[in-house]
C-alpha cells in the first residue's frame, strides 16, 4: 500500500491490475483498486471474466474506470481450442458488458491473435458489444511464461506470422475507432510489468527477467531495471484517456483516444 502511495508521488497516472487471474482474490483485488483510486490513479484491470461476479461491480465498479475481458473469438470451439473456458465463455463476455454499462465501467475487449483465430471475422459482435477499445495482440513467445522447460504451456504452435497479422487487421480495418493493434515488436518492452514481489519484469531477453523490488530500492531505481521502451509505447498507443468520467459521460462516443 504505501508503495502505491510513492507511484502517485512519482507522477503515475494510470495502474493496472492483471494476472495470472486477478479475480482469485476479488476482494482483495477490489480493495486494492479502491484504494488506488484515492490517490488518485485512474484505475483498470484485466481478467479472463470467469469468476466475475455482478456483486463486485456493485461494492466496487464506482472505483474502477476499465474493465479488460479477454476474448480471444466470438466461435466457442474455438475458444476451447485456444484453452479460453470450457464453452461458455461468451456468454460471460457478455454479461460483463451488461455490468459495465450499468456501473458505469467503460468496456474493453483483449484479443491474442493466434493460429486459431486469425482467419476469424469478428466485425458483427464488436459491433453489438461496443467496447470502448479493441486490443489486439500477436501472439508472442515469451521464456517460462509460454515457452521452454519452466513454461506451464508451450505456445509455439500458436504464434502467427507477421504477415497474418496484418492480415487480421485489415479485415477489421472498418473498426479502427476502437482497435488497438499490438505486434510483437510493440508488445515486448513497452510495459512496465510488476510482479508480486513489486519487481519490475524485463522482457528485452525474450523472457521475463525480475529486477530489484521496488520495496528494497525505491521507484527510481527500479525503473532503470525495467527494460521499458517509452518511445514504443507512445507508438502503441499508450497514452489515451484514462478517465472514465470523460468517457461514459458521452455514450455515442467509440474512440477513447484523446
Amino acid at each position: 500500500v504505501s508503495t502505491q502511495s510513492t507511484w502517485g508521488e512519482k507522477g503515475m497516472q494510470k495502474i493496472n491490475f492483471s494476472g495470472g487471474e486477478p479475480f482469485l482474490k476479488p476482494d482483495y483485488l477490489g480493495e486494492l483498486v479502491r484504494y488506488s483510486k484515492e490517490l488518485g490513479l485512474n484505475t483498470s484491470l484485466v481478467s479472463n471474466g470467469s469468476l466475475v461476479k455482478e456483486d463486485w461491480f456493485q461494492k466496487y465498479g464506482n472505483d474502477l474506470d476499465y474493465f479488460a475481458v479477454s476474448c480471444d473469438s466470438f466461435i466457442e470451439e474455438t475458444n476451447k481450442l485456444i484453452g479460453r473456458g470450457k464453452g461458455n465463455h461468451l456468454a460471460q463476455v457478455i454479461n460483463i458488458q451488461k455490468w459495465c454499462e450499468e456501473y458505469d465501467v467503460v468496456f474493453k475487449i483483449n484479443s491474442v491473435i493466434n493460429i486459431h483465430n486469425w482467419q476469424e471475422d469478428m466485425t458483427k459482435p464488436l459491433q453489438i458489444l461496443k467496447p470502448k477499445r479493441w486490443k489486439v495482440f500477436q501472439c508472442l513467445l515469451l521464456d517460462t511464461e509460454n515457452i521452454g522447460t519452466e513454461a506451464l504451456r508451450n505456445a509455439k504452435d500458436l504464434v502467427v506470422t507477421n504477415n497474418q497479422f496484418q492480415n487480421f487487421l485489415r479485415r477489421h480495418s472498418s473498426l479502427k475507432q476502437i482497435l488497438v493493434p499490438e505486434s510483437n515488436s510493440h508488445m515486448k518492452d513497452s510495459y512496465l510489468i510488476l510482479d508480486e514481489n513489486m519487481r519490475f519484469l524485463n522482457c528485452q531477453t525474450g523472457g521475463k527477467k525480475p529486477g530489484p523490488s521496488i520495496l528494497d530500492v525505491g521507484v527510481e531505481e527500479a525503473l532503470t531495471h525495467a527494460g521499458f521502451d517509452w518511445e514504443i509505447f507512445k507508438q502503441r498507443g499508450g497514452i489515451y484517456t484514462y478517465d472514465k468520467k470523460l468517457i461514459v459521460r458521452d455514450q455515442s462516443s467509440t474512440n477513447p483516444s484523446a
